[in-house]
């Protein structure tokens, strides 16, 4: 019985390569990325358990076990760097999350057609400038002597306050910046999942006498979910994930108390310090947290509304 099964299934492959082999040759390209790039050099991760030089390369270096782990765990940075990853990260997840949602919904009820592209545009547009750009103009506007920031904050007779050097401010600028450079794209998902509900549903409420206010609660919302879903789960598997080149940017001396995370650290100790082993036992460590996230926050979607990754 299972060698007709396995004959059958290879006859069934066959047929389905003869029909579809246009689409299995453009999927080559992608998947030979992956693999590449991305599975590839996992297998270099296993530097994380040993004690790694460059003249005994990957495989020939003594093997280390957990120690490296350990050197982690028991450093008194771990605490502090661990609490202010997990913060930030979280931070910008509640921030991005709701915000390109919002501006979608409200787009979809513009009816002036250039007002509505204007607008679009507008908050599209910085998606695509450079994060080294961003943060050169973050730290022009804050700028207590030159910065708007700081003619407006003595305007109103507070001082000129230095934003950037005071750690309290740093997680907030981060997570204003980043929404400000994301939230036209991310708008651009919804946008589309809008564009997708059946128009009927609209017909169905306009005739039920619904206003705006109902329509995007019991027609919008309804059609967005599954993609908002998806995108949550998506943005709390990454949540320990956070980018490194705005965080490093951003970091000075003053600041660093909440401005060290997970990847500014890996960066000092596997680069600055040619320490590759605990900078892969790092990432390791990372990846597995991220791993986790992403499996309950997927798990705990699908049971409350159905949609997950899986």
């Amino acid at each position: 019985m299972r060698g007709r099964k396995g004959s059958r299934g290879l006859r069934g492959l066959k047929r389905s390569w003869r029909r579809h082999w246009q689409l299995y040759l453009l999927i080559l390209v992608p998947i030979a990325y992956f693999v590449v790039f991305k599975y590839v050099p996992m297998t270099n991760a296993i530097i994380a358990f040993k004690d790694y030089n460059v003249v005994d390369g990957v495989w020939g270096s003594d093997w280390a076990g957990t120690k490296h782990f350990a050197r982690f765990f028991d450093n008194p940075v771990f605490w502090p760097v661990l609490r202010n990853t997990f913060l930030l990260s979280a931070y910008v997840v509640l921030a991005s999350f709701p915000i390109p949602i919002i501006l979608a919904l409200a787009l979809n009820e513009v009816r002036l057609r250039f007002f509505k592209n204007t607008v679009q545009m507008v908050t599209y547009a910085p998606y695509f400038i450079s994060t080294v750009v961003v943060v050169s103009m973050t730290i022009l506007f804050l700028s207590p002597r030159l910065g708007i920031a700081g003619h407006v904050t003595q305007f109103f007779g507070l001082g000129s306050i230095d934003f950037l050097s005071d750690p309290d401010y740093f997680r907030h600028i981060y997570v204003v910046s980043d929404v400000w450079q994301t939230m036209g794209y991310s708008a651009v998902i919804y946008l589309a999942a809008l564009a997708g509900i059946d128009p009927a549903l609209y017909e169905a409420a306009r005739v039920d006498g619904a206003s705006r206010w109902q329509k995007i609660l019991n027609v919008d919302l309804p059609g967005i979910l599954p993609t908002a879903m998806i995108v949550l789960v998506l943005g709390v598997g990454n949540v320990m994930a956070i980018g490194f080149e705005k965080a490093y940017l951003l970091q000075n001396s003053l600041n660093i108390s909440q401005s060290e995370i997970i990847p500014t650290y890996t960066y000092k100790v596997g680069l600055l310090n040619a320490d590759f082993s605990q900078a892969a036992a790092i990432g390791l460590f990372n990846g597995a947290i991220n791993l986790c996230l992403l499996l309950g926050v997927n798990a705990i979607v699908k049971r409350l509304t159905g949609n997950g990754l899986w």
